[in-house]
């Protein structure tokens, strides 16, 4: 055998490599990986590109439901024609629909004016307004427009927007808000226990203390006295609030790194004369990150949750942005008459929180050194 065959035939893996080879041979992990990368660019590229702003509001398309054709139906038309011959104080003498374009003929009392074809375009139905003929009376008139191609994928909320749009900017500011607070959460958490836990002695007995102390006070004080320092700019409240939430992961991590502080190995390594950073490096932190990253997966979605209890009390995302809790909570009052506001938002927030799980499960799994 060559020298090179045996150097290949003995050449190992390091612990990341083995651990995304791990991974990728769980299926579910690896399905629900993808979905959440799929979720994240629609949410995030998607309100470029779906036609109506998460602002806008169509008055004549109000609790409209999810249709895969164009809006408006054929009875629509007619409906928002009486309305906009209503505004103008004329009467309709008729109106007949050609293609995409109708002819209204009104009449009244009095000369008319054709400035009211501005009514016509003012209306979410109807574009390119224009007058045909005007009687030489001027008591009747002969109007045209377009009829305005409008698609709700998803159908409007009780205001007339978008529910397409408005769920995609949500899962946009859902997943930013999930994630910033948890990567601080996590950051701050590990960095506090591992030190706790490792060092022991009175420096131990000291920093756990200050947890103590700190779960004693009331969460929702924290936050009222953050929205005060930091107003309502929501990035740096849950910036903030990752930086309360950081407890249970001290606490975690602390009791992690006395068990794994006691085990053979760690003994073993001490008596070789290896330095502390390169025990942390070689064996504390490879057997903390099953449940670091077990912990972030859970976090994520309580941190989406509280957004949507904050958000209820007015201290959360604020119209006209909005979340997925905020949509939900808005398609909870309208079930019995739009349930489509509480389904589709339902769906992403659900699926999300289950693609999170597993991907939670497949990394434990694929980073426990123990499996091996």
């Amino acid at each position: 055998m060559t020298d090179a065959a045996i150097e290949q035939a003995v050449q190992g893996r390091s612990f990341w490599g083995d651990a995304w080879a791990r991974l990728k041979a769980n299926k579910a992990a690896m399905v629900s990986l993808y979905y959440l990368l799929f979720v994240t660019v629609l949410c995030v590229a998607g309100p470029y590109s779906v036609p109506h702003l998460y602002t806008t509001i169509y008055p004549d398309y109000v609790r409209t439901p999810p249709s895969i054709t164009a809006y408006p139906k054929a009875d629509m038309v007619e409906t928002a024609l009486g309305d906009a011959v209503k505004r103008m104080r004329v009467e309709l003498k008729s109106w007949q629909q050609e293609g995409d374009r109708i002819t209204v003929t009104v009449t009244g009392s009095k000369k008319l004016d054709e400035r009211n074809i501005r009514y016509l375009d003012r209306s979410d139905t109807f574009d390119d307004a224009r007058v045909e003929s005007m009687a030489p009376d001027g008591l009747e008139m002969v109007m045209s427009a377009a009829i305005k191609q409008q698609y709700f994928l998803f159908g409007t909320d009780n205001t007339g927007r978008d529910l397409l749009s408005r769920t995609l900017m949500a899962g946009r500011i859902s997943l930013a808000i999930g994630l910033l607070a948890g990567v601080v959460a996590v950051a701050i958490g590990v960095v506090y226990g591992a030190t706790a836990g490792f060092i022991g002695g009175k420096t131990d007995e000291v920093m756990m203390r200050i947890v103590d102390v700190l779960y004693s006070l009331p969460f929702i004080f924290f936050v009222i006295m953050l929205v005060v320092f930091f107003g309502r700019n929501f990035v740096l409240m849950f910036l903030a609030v990752g930086a309360v939430l950081w407890l249970d992961m001290a606490r975690i991590v602390r009791g992690q790194a006395l068990s794994i502080r006691r085990q053979e190995y760690v003994q073993a390594a001490e008596a070789l004369g290896v330095t502390r950073r390169g025990i942390l490096q070689r064996h504390i932190v490879p057997n903390l990150l099953g449940v670091v990253v077990i912990y972030m997966t859970l976090l994520v979605p309580q941190v989406i949750i509280l957004e949507s209890f904050l958000s209820f009390l007015g201290l959360g995302v604020q119209e006209p942005m909005t979340s997925w809790g905020v949509l939900i909570s808005a398609g909870a009052k309208n079930i019995g008459s739009a349930n489509w506001m509480l389904m589709y938002p339902a769906f992403f927030l659900v699926s999300t929180l289950f693609a999170l799980n597993f991907v939670g499960d497949g990394l434990r799994d694929a980073l426990d050194p123990k499996d091996r």
